[in-house]
């Protein structure tokens, strides 16, 4: 399913693009998850912003980043 620059959404790519560009190694969808979620927590004050960065993450399909790091590394 890709509906966004080949991506499931705008969230996923866009977190794969800010967070993960150049990225190399095998990457699980719940370590993706941990460091953007540890990145906006430790880059942020507690408030209407981080809340909106927490919620635009709730989108992002983590197992098509972890996917994708996967056959990276495959190739």
């Amino acid at each position: 399913m890709s509906n966004y620059n080949g991506w499931t959404n705008y969230a996923t790519w866009r977190v794969n693009l800010e967070m993960f560009d150049g990225y190399e190694g095998t990457l699980s969808a719940d370590t993706a998850r941990e460091i953007v979620e540890e990145y906006i927590e430790g880059s942020s004050v507690e408030g209407l912003a981080r809340d909106y960065a927490l919620a635009f993450i709730s989108d992002v399909n983590w197992h098509e980043i972890a996917a994708h790091y996967q056959e990276e590394v495959e190739v």
